[in-house]
Formats: C-alpha cells, structure tokens, sequence
C-alpha cells in the first residue's frame, strides 16, 4: 500500500491518496530490501571474522588498532 500526499499549490488543499503499488515499484521496493539485507550480512560476515582475528591473536580491538597506527 502506497500513500500519496499531493499538495496543490494554487489553491492549498492537500489530497492524501492511498493506492496499490505497481509492479516496477514494488520490483524496485524488492530490490532495494535485498540490497540492504545483502549489505547487512555482509557486514555482520565482516565483524565476525574481525572477532575471530582478534581472539586468534589474542589482542583486543583498541590494542589492534595500536599496532596499526
């Protein structure tokens, strides 16, 4: 369900519509929330092999960033 706010300009009146979504918006919709879901997993992929480096090494996060400045 989409909801649209449609001011008119000349006369100040503000028409709020809802409406079914079409198919490119909800392809796009669909493509967006794969491309987040996809990005999140690779992110939480990112910070637990940082985790696992840093038990491995035995150090901790702000020792690690010492050894790299």
């Amino acid at each position: 369900m989409i909801i649209e706010k449609i001011h008119n300009a000349q006369t100040g009146q503000i028409e709020i519509i809802e409406r079914e979504e079409t198919d490119q918006e909800k392809a796009e919709r669909e493509a967006a929330e794969l491309k987040a879901a996809q990005a999140q997993a690779e992110a939480e992929a990112k910070a637990q092999a940082k985790a696992i480096l840093l038990e491995k090494l035995g150090i901790t996060e702000q020792e690690a960033r010492l050894l790299l400045s």
